[in-house]
């Protein structure tokens, strides 16, 4: 052995253990410093910033007001911040970016079409795929959310969950690396959403995609979650988070019965009371200074 090579060994065992550790992945989606007012004035964001790194689940909650919807839309490039980047993959967000998928709160299937079809819209309107390739794509992923048995159904043949998947395996069916997801499961029944949040779930580990999950139900966080950040009423930006570290899997009949589970729920629960009460107290001065107002004239 070469005296250089025994050098270069002795040199890499002196190097500081900062110069060998990895670099951890870039973060698959970025918000950074963002700010959005609508046209009315109202603004929703100031300087806000949140990330999600590759393979998160990541879920979003707070009451009505707090901006969720309107981040969706800003994640998925839908609408512009007035200030600061949002970056899918160390680039520029935009809504004809492949790598990012959207589930909305209702299926918005088309009528006329079979759930089949339905999922395969996409692809077709993508054209990167033959016919054949299509439909092959569009099957696999029914078949992935169960519902292969179901492909030749009108979507009025299809019951409220079942509509939800369909539309959820229409996103998939163009293998996004970012899943956006705005309150899917909110107009199911609690069976049919607990169902559907464990399908999610079983999804996800298939995939490995990350997912910014929005939802008012702290249950439904908890369960899915990763990570929840919790939003204060706007512009207030985020008011915290909580690393979920549940064992995964996860299932309805075990998950939901660990006393960690009711640890997290409570501690979110208090979470959002905090929330709220900034809220009423916020609103109560000029609630005041518009009944003293009232009172003079």
């Amino acid at each position: 052995m070469s005296g250089n090579l025994i050098l270069s060994d002795l040199t890499t065992l002196a190097m500081p253990e900062t110069f060998l550790r990895v670099q951890p992945p870039a973060d698959a989606l970025s918000v950074e410093q963002i700010s959005f007012s609508y046209p009315n004035g109202h603004r929703v964001f100031s300087a806000f910033s949140l990330s999600a790194a590759p393979g998160e689940f990541v879920a979003i909650l707070g009451p009505s007001g707090c901006g969720k919807s309107t981040l969706l839309n800003l994640l998925s490039g839908f609408v512009q911040p007035q200030a600061g980047q949002i970056r899918l993959n160390q680039a520029t967000v935009s809504p004809e970016r492949s790598e990012l998928g959207y589930v909305f709160q209702a299926p918005q299937l088309f009528p006329w079409l079979t759930a089949l079809e339905n999922v395969r819209f996409g692809l077709r309107m993508a054209a990167d795929l033959s016919e054949s390739q299509q439909r092959e794509r569009a099957l696999q992923y029914l078949r992935l959310v169960g519902l292969e048995q179901a492909a030749q159904r009108l979507p009025h043949q299809l019951s409220g969950g079942m509509q939800q998947r369909v539309s959820l395996a229409r996103t998939l069916a163009l293998e996004p690396e970012v899943l956006l997801m705005d309150e899917p499961f909110a107009a199911l029944d609690a069976i049919s959403r607990n169902h559907m949040n464990e399908e999610t779930l079983r999804i996800w580990a298939e995939l490995g995609q990350t997912v910014l999950f929005i939802t008012h139900d702290i249950d439904e966080a908890v369960f899915l979650a990763d990570r929840v950040i919790v939003l204060n009423i706007a512009p207030g930006g985020i008011h915290s988070e909580l690393k979920i570290q549940l064992p995964r899997p996860r299932s309805n009949l075990k998950t939901r019965r660990l006393p960690a589970f009711l640890d997290y729920r409570n501690e979110l629960m208090e979470r959002i009371s905090q929330v709220m009460a900034l809220s009423e107290a916020r609103v109560s001065p000029s609630l005041s200074r518009v009944l003293e107002t009232e009172s003079i004239l």
